[in-house]
């Protein structure tokens, strides 16, 4: 996904097809002519991308989305490719400019045919069989194009949306087109960057197609795209005179038998993160490992919950859940944590007892995995990740707070009037034990430096994915927790990638 060049608003399929209305309607801008800059968008895209292809099979539908392949497939043949199109559907059905632009192709000569078997042979397959306005699981020889897409060795380019991804959730609606590069036209849709869309779209290209820049004023952004780059834009500068007491005092609370590894993360992380003072309440077995590998961290062996009790006084931040388990003695100090009237951040085994028993609360940052969610919302998996904005907006009605619904295209909802945000950085290297304690102590270590909840969660999820990013250039498979460590200081302080190694 080349993020970097990306736009940051995001917005639902309906609000893209209203601006497309109002370009046509009210600025004057035919929709043939819109149509023509979006296929030769997806053109120069496909010519940049592969330069030395010599043959382009496009499969185009019924609608607009099948107008935009009949141009690429227009210019493909007049750059003197061989250019072939398989028509989905009846195409005496094409109406309007999409008719217009088949027409044009026809001109041309090249060939154009009902879809029956994508070819063998061929450089680039082109997508422009649905676009946004889907509604319903796809079926019949629409879902058999794409199953033939996605069987073939060829790579795949496609217009505005993978064909069978819903654009607002990111879900698969049934099957849809695995891409190589998406070329999306006019706004962001919210569902290319989370739940399967980033699988589904690979590397998400723009084309504004030149439009009004006043139709955005017509649209409240509908969710926000997070990326380092300009997340860490937001960080201040410290103080030639600063101490740690400036920077908050955070507890983890957590390491339950044979669990101390993720605590230990966790603190690790809050302290990378900036953090001045970091503790770790733990299981009393626990205490000299921790140290041995970590001495900055504090650590504390505690029986029973009034072993918090002057830890708890001394905190600006407690991050609980990090290998808590979910005995007596986690139940006991989950319960002591939330009487504190500290600022938490609240992951895993603690997710689990708050799903237990609900409670709402402004000063939190809650960090479920989608399964995590599940138990919370008290629904299933696969309700979650059908429509992960739904989930997340329901989380934090719930609960309150700021909710970081991790997963591909991690959700922060919960910022404040903020919309919900969308961080397109992190990588399947991130698979992995360790990386959720990893994000909850750079969390806590944000939060307990000053920033709301919202804010600390955004940058705290930005930071966690850009540092996996860097440490995933040696490669995704592998990749561990600690990986990220040597990769958190240079981003916090914009420095260069520190060279490949582990810690």
């Amino acid at each position: 996904m080349d993020a970097a060049r990306l736009p940051h608003a995001l917005y639902r399929a309906a609000q893209v097809r209203e601006m497309d209305r109002i370009v046509i309607d009210e600025f004057g801008v035919p929709g043939g002519e819109l149509m023509d800059r979006a296929g030769a968008a997806a053109f120069r895209e496909l010519r940049r991308t592969w330069p030395g292809a010599r043959s382009v099979v496009v499969l185009t539908g019924l609608g607009n989305n099948g107008g935009d392949g009949y141009v690429i497939a227009r210019l493909a043949a007049e750059a003197g490719l061989e250019a072939s199109v398989l028509q989905v559907g009846d195409a005496d059905r094409l109406g309007g400019d999409a008719r217009t632009h088949a027409e044009r192709y026809r001109e041309t000569g090249a060939a154009w045919e009902p879809f029956g078997r994508i070819p063998d042979r061929v450089d680039v397959i082109v997508d422009a069989l649905l676009g946004t306005g889907l509604d319903r699981a796809v079926s019949g020889p629409y879902a058999e194009a794409i199953r033939q897409v996605n069987a073939h060795r060829a790579p795949v380019l496609a217009a505005d949306i993978p064909s069978g991804l819903d654009a607002d959730t990111g879900a698969v609606m049934g099957v849809a087109v695995a891409a190589d590069v998406t070329v999306t036209f006019i706004a962001l849709k919210q569902g290319l960057f989370t739940g399967e869309g980033p699988e589904a779209c690979g590397r998400v290209v723009f084309a504004g197609l030149e439009v009004p820049p006043a139709i955005f004023s017509r649209q409240i952004l509908s969710a926000r795209r997070l990326d380092w780059r300009k997340q860490s834009s937001l960080l201040e500068r410290r103080s030639r005179s600063a101490h740690k007491g400036h920077f908050g005092h955070v507890l983890v609370v957590g390491g339950n038998h044979g669990l101390a590894g993720a605590a230990r993360l966790a603190s690790e992380a809050a302290a990378r993160a900036g953090a001045g003072l970091v503790s770790l309440a733990t299981r009393p077995e626990h205490v000299a490992a921790v140290v041995a590998g970590r001495p900055e961290v504090m650590v504390h062996g505690v029986s029973d919950p009034a072993g918090l009790e002057t830890l708890l006084e001394r905190a600006s931040v407690v991050a609980v859940g990090p290998g808590l388990g979910r005995d007596d003695w986690a139940r006991g100090l989950w319960q002591r944590v939330l009487s504190a009237g500290r600022p938490l951040v609240v992951d895993a085994d603690a997710l689990g007892l708050l799903a237990d028993q609900p409670q709402r609360r402004d000063d939190w940052v809650l960090t479920p995995h989608p399964g995590e969610a599940a138990r919370l919302l008290g629904t299933a998996t696969a309700d979650v990740q059908r429509d992960r904005f739904a989930a997340a907006a329901g989380l934090h009605g719930r609960f309150g707070g700021a909710v970081v619904l991790k997963g591909a295209g991690t959700l922060v909802s919960g910022g404040g009037t903020r919309p919900p945000s969308v961080c397109t950085q992190g990588n399947p290297g991130m698979a992995t034990g360790g990386m959720g304690d990893v994000l909850t102590g750079i969390v806590a270590g944000l939060l307990a430096q000053g920033y709301d909840p919202g804010a600390a969660a955004e940058t705290g999820v930005c930071l966690h994915g850009a540092a996996a990013d860097r440490a995933a250039r040696g490669g995704e498979r592998g990749l561990l927790a600690g990986d990220l460590f040597p990769e958190i200081r240079p981003l916090l302080n914009g420095l260069p990638a520190v060279r490949q190694g582990g810690v």
